[in-house]
This record gives C-alpha cells, sequence and structure tokens, in this order.
C-alpha cells in the first residue's frame, strides 16, 4: 500500500513540512531581528563616539510688533539647539494658531535654514492674523473683545543617525480683536474770537468699546464746519481711557473765522453748526502700541459757548 494511501503517514508529511517552514520563518526572522539590532547598535556606537544627539526647542516669546484695526502681526521666537557636530537643517515649519479649537490662521514656511553645529539658534516665525478672516469665519466672536488661542509649531529637522525628527511645541495666550473708539464733539469753547484769529477749545468726548483700556497717546485731525476746513486739532496731553469706559478731553485749535464762510454767522448767531472731523490716533493697548488711520467722526452738530 503506497504512503498517499495511508491518511497516518500523509499527516505527519503534511506536519514534518509545516514545522520546517516555520523553523526556516523563525530563522529569517531571527535574522531580521538580529540585523535590527546591530544597526542599533551601531548607531548608539557612533553616537556615543561622534556625539550625535536629538536637537530641543523652546518658545521664548510671541509678541506683537504691529497691531491696528485691520490685522495683527506675530512673531513667535523659538530657540533651537543643536548639540551635534556637524549643522543640522531646518527643513520646514508648520504652523497653527486656534481659538477654542478653532483654526484662526495656518501655514507652512519651507527651507527655513541652518542650525550651527554645536550652537543655539532663535528662529522667528511671522504670523499675520486678518480679523476680517476671524469675523467673516466666526460670528460669535465679535469686534472689542479678548480671545485665548494656542499657537501650536512643528519644527522639522534632518540629523544624522536619527533621520527626520519632528519638535512639537504649543504656546497659549490671549489675542485683541480691537473696536476703533467712537469720539464725538460735544462743545466748542471760544476762547478768543475775531475775524483775522480765533482760538477755541474743542470738548471730545471719547468712548472706549473695547475690553481693555486704551492709552491715548496721539491726536490729529483735521476738522470742518460744514464744508470749510477750519484748521488742525492736536492732542496736548495723555488720556487713559478705561475698558467700556469713557473719556473726556480738550484739544486746543486756532483758525480765521473770515475763512469759514456762513459758518460763522451760524455761530455767532448761536445756531449749532455741522462739523466732521477726520484723522489719526495713536493709543497703547495691553497688547501693543496701535495707530488708527483715517479715523472720521461723523458729520453732526455740536454748542458753542464764548469766553467773557
Amino acid at each position: 500500500m503506497a504512503s498517499s494511501d495511508n491518511p497516518e503517514v500523509v499527516g505527519r508529511e503534511v506536519k514534518d513540512r509545516d514545522q520546517k517552514e516555520d523553523k526556516k520563518d523563525d530563522e529569517k526572522g531571527g535574522f531580521l531581528e538580529k540585523v535590527k539590532d546591530f544597526i542599533h547598535d551601531i548607531g548608539e556606537k557612533i553616537e556615543e563616539t561622534i556625539g550625535f544627539g536629538k536637537p530641543t526647542a523652546d518658545v521664548t516669546d510671541i509678541h506683537i510688533p504691529h497691531i491696528n484695526l485691520q490685522k495683527a502681526d506675530i512673531v513667535v521666537d523659538v530657540l533651537i539647539k543643536n548639540p551635534n557636530p556637524i549643522p543640522i537643517p531646518l527643513i520646514d515649519i508648520n504652523y497653527l494658531i486656534e481659538s477654542d479649537g478653532r483654526k484662526l490662521v495656518s501655514g507652512l514656511i519651507p527651507d527655513a535654514g541652518t542650525i550651527h553645529a554645536h550652537g543655539s539658534e532663535t528662529v522667528k516665525i511671522p504670523i499675520c492674523l486678518i480679523y476680517d478672516d476671524i469675523k467673516n469665519t466666526y460670528d460669535d466672536i465679535k469686534p472689542g473683545s479678548i480671545i485665548p488661542y494656542r499657537i501650536k509649531v512643528d519644527l522639522i529637522v534632518d540629523v544624522p543617525v536619527f533621520g527626520r525628527l519632528t519638535l512639537p511645541l504649543e504656546k497659549t495666550g490671549e489675542i485683541p480683536i480691537p473696536y476703533k473708539p467712537d469720539i464725538d464733539v460735544e462743545k466748542i469753547h471760544f476762547d478768543k474770537f475775531s475775524f483775522e484769529e480765533t482760538i477755541a477749545t474743542l470738548h471730545l468726548k471719547l468712548e472706549n468699546k473695547n475690553d481693555f483700556d486704551l492709552g491715548l497717546n496721539d491726536l490729529d485731525y483735521e476738522v470742518w464746519l460744514c464744508d470749510v476746513s477750519i484748521g488742525g486739532a492736536e492732542l496736548t496731553k495723555s488720556a487713559k481711557i478705561k475698558k467700556n469706559g469713557i473719556s473726556y478731553i480738550d484739544i486746543p485749535i486756532t483758525f480765521r473765522p473770515k475763512d469759514c464762510g456762513s459758518a460763522v454767522w451760524d455761530m455767532i448767531r448761536g445756531r449749532g453748526t455741522g462739523y466732521s472731523m477726520k484723522g489719526n490716533i495713536h493709543v497703547d493697548t495691553p497688547f501693543g502700541a496701535m495707530k488708527i488711520k483715517d479715523h472720521e467722526i461723523r458729520a453732526g452738530s455740536c454748542n458753542y459757548s464764548y469766553a467773557i
């Protein structure tokens, strides 16, 4: 009787063949593990001999060098230390700014430079935050508010022995969505009145609709009575406007009434005369200095008083 006719013999042959294949797989797996261990050992010996190591990074500062009603320029300072005896390339920088889990802005900076051997470099990451993009995307973010943010940065470096490494960083803080202050002329007081030269004081009401204080440092405006420009007005001393508060300031102005046409006669007769103002405001905020250009005070009318 042939062996193929005996089930026990066939089963034993199959079992022997499977055992031989398993043994080969084990030997192959063992060989690959030995190769991996060998490469790992070589890498460690190279690292010990030459002194290769993983670089480190830390966010040292976040500052806002420029802010206005349209955007905020943010700079993230990242200190990278390279312990290796050769320079390492900073291949890419990925960044993301989010608020309460919602993306505000993201970007990629390729080929960001080189970190010197056994040295450290402060890499500056410029980020521009456009307020209209935020307000158009998220209706609940209102002008004048302060929102929390989280900055996430991934630094991708290429280090011998280790290969490409990603160094993840995070930092949190707050950033404003500024709102321009309301300015209104409550009264014009004439200290000296003549057709050749008139000295007056503008009594201004300033309303701060932001959730942070404003320090008014400079204000320069051109003033119109009706449609006639009567000259410029400048701030003589600084003023502080509390958050969501109101402040009052006086600004002197000198002009020639004879150049103002019928508006002067309306003032003399005690009638309210329409006015408008347009100019620039320089304020300090807790987040940096801010310049508001071409700020226009809505046209209106005001009362006048005269020195006796």
